[in-house]
C-alpha cells in the first residue's frame, strides 16, 4: 500500500462513483449519525458486502468532511424583486453561516449578481443540500460555489 503522504487525491462528481463507493458513503453516514449500531447493520441496510465496505471506507469521503477551510464563496444571480436579498440572507442565517463579505451589483435587465463569502464553520446543513435549497428559491436564477478555502 502506498504511503498516504505520497498519494494523490481527486475530487469527483457523485454520478461517476461506482455503486459500491456510493453505498459505502451511505453506510458511513448511517454509522456516523447513529442510525445503525454496527458495520454489519450499515452494510445490510444499504445492500453492500462487508468486503466492499472495508475496501472503500478509508478511500471515499464526502467533500465537506475533507475540506479544512471553512470559508465558502457563492455567486448567485437574483431576480430584481423587493426583499429578495433579505430572504437570501435569512436563509444564510438559518443555516448558521456568518457573512464575511457581500457584494451586489446594480440590477440590470431585472437581475442582480450577488457574491457572498461565508464562514460555514457552524453550518448545520450539508453544503449540497443547502445549495439545492438556495436554488429552489423562486427569485434565484442560478447559484454556484466559486471557491472553498481560506481568505
Amino acid at each position: 500500500m502506498k504511503n498516504v503522504a505520497n498519494q494523490r487525491y481527486y475530487l469527483v462528481r457523485e454520478d461517476v462513483l461506482t455503486d459500491a463507493m456510493q453505498k459505502t458513503l451511505e453506510a458511513k453516514q448511517l454509522l456516523q449519525s447513529g442510525q445503525v449500531a454496527s458495520i454489519w447493520d450499515a452494510v445490510k441496510e444499504v445492500d453492500l458486502s462487508r468486503s466492499a465496505f472495508y475496501k472503500y471506507r478509508d478511500a471515499v469521503f464526502p467533500f465537506h468532511s475533507i475540506v479544512q477551510e471553512r470559508i465558502l464563496t457563492v455567486f448567485i444571480q437574483l431576480q430584481d424583486r423587493k426583499g429578495a436579498l433579505a430572504k437570501l440572507l435569512e436563509l444564510v442565517s438559518e443555516a448558521h453561516c456568518n457573512v464575511l463579505t457581500i457584494h451586489q451589483t446594480i440590477p440590470i435587465q431585472g437581475r442582480a449578481n450577488v457574491t457572498l463569502s461565508l464562514d460555514v464553520t457552524s453550518m448545520i446543513h450539508e453544503l449540497d443540500e443547502w445549495m439545492q435549497t438556495l436554488k429552489r428559491l423562486d427569485f434565484v436564477e442560478s447559484a454556484e460555489v466559486i471557491s472553498s478555502g481560506a481568505l
